[in-house]
């Protein structure tokens, strides 16, 4: 199961225009094949650190998502606020700690 964390440094006070515009990508990223969570995080000590948190039942499901319109349309809207943006894939491994 991979999760991508994705970290946004975004411009001050661009906030209430990346809300309005990742919206339809959350709502329509949430009903995809594959999709077991799509949530977007606001740090409590960087107002402007976002941070995606997403759950995924395959890779195939993820990689088939960075291709819908909704995320790359998100992708275009969200562009002008960005500074600065880190994408991480984790995938689970079975690790036994004693």
């Amino acid at each position: 199961m991979p999760h991508l964390i994705a970290t946004l440094t975004i411009k001050p006070g661009s906030l209430p225009a990346i809300r309005e515009a990742v919206q339809p990508c959350i709502d329509a990223t949430r009903k995809e094949e594959g999709c077991i969570s799509y949530d977007l995080h606001q740090s409590l000590t960087d107002e402007n650190t976002l941070v995606f948190v997403e759950r995924w039942e395959t890779r195939e499901a993820l990689e088939a998502h960075f291709q819908t319109p909704h995320l790359i349309a998100w992708r275009g809207a969200g562009e002008p606020f960005f500074l600065d943006r880190k994408i991480e894939i984790i995938e689970n491994a079975d690790i036994e700690i004693r």
